[in-house]
């Protein structure tokens, strides 16, 4: 794109390509030039209520979650799926992001027979929630959204976090991973930057692929109209580290988000 054309594409509006968030605001409402790269937190936690209640048999479940954005978007999931079932929340909780200190919180839920627990936290509130559990002997399951999905919250002293479940939209893979693709990746990241890729690293290496894929499509004569109508072609993408394949709506869904947004 060449900077006489640059004006009259910004004019009608800049794509929002996998930003790092699940946040429901990243995907909805459903516009043409929004593209999210995992399931929104929201969506996560509604399959994962109905996972522990449906498959487990878990009848008294409860929450600690932050007073935030992110806890409310994590919370709503949870709530709806919920009602869906004919269920709700036994006992729950709110913390600011802030709060180190949860034993009158982890007391409330213990006090309520929770047997389980859904966090909307991010990685210190989780470990020190999860501690506070287990000082108390208390190894009730306990179900996180994709946030704690990290290497920090599994390295825990002492094991603490060990047995919690998570849900995510992609995987993460050991970068000590034999297969050669990870290796290559692993070992050209820890080149450049001097430490194992982490989580996020793998997650921008996948979404930088997929842009890098439809750039490749739109060919050289590239607008923003060319590269959405290139992201719309993938269909079934699969990364190097095993996530679920991946594909974008329908061409014709997102032309009616556009008229919709032009109006």
């Amino acid at each position: 794109m060449n900077n006489a054309t640059l004006p009259a594409q910004l004019e009608k509006g800049v794509p929002n390509i996998f930003p790092y968030a699940a946040a429901r605001s990243m995907y909805q409402p459903l516009h043409h030039m929004k593209f999210g790269y995992s399931a929104s937190y929201y969506d996560m936690e509604r399959a994962g209520v109905n996972l522990f209640a449906t498959s487990y048999g878990k009848k008294r479940i409860c929450a600690m979650s932050q007073d935030t954005d992110y806890g409310r978007d994590v919370m709503d999931g949870a709530r709806d799926e919920l009602k869906a079932l004919g269920m709700q929340l036994v006992a729950e909780t709110l913390h600011k992001p802030t709060d180190t200190v949860f034993s009158a919180s982890v007391a409330k839920l213990r006090d309520a027979d929770c047997d389980l627990i859904l966090l909307g936290t991010i990685v210190r509130d989780t470990v020190q929630i999860v501690s506070g559990l287990r000082k108390i002997a208390w190894n009730v399951d306990i179900l996180g959204n994709e946030p704690i999905y990290d290497q920090s919250v599994a390295d825990a002293p002492g094991g603490t976090t060990q047995g919690i479940y998570t849900m995510t939209a992609t995987l993460y893979v050991d970068p000590a991973e034999p297969r050669p693709a990870v290796r290559e990746f692993a070992t050209r990241y820890e080149k450049l930057y001097g430490h194992p890729p982490n989580f996020a690293a793998e997650i921008g290496y996948s979404a930088a692929q997929v842009v890098v894929l439809a750039l490749q499509k739109a060919g050289r004569d590239l607008t923003a109209d060319s590269f959405i109508a290139a992201l719309d072609s993938i269909k079934d993408y699969k990364d190097i580290f095993g996530s679920p394949r991946m594909s974008f709506s329908a061409p014709s869904i997102r032309a009616r988000a556009k008229r919709s947004s032009a109006r």
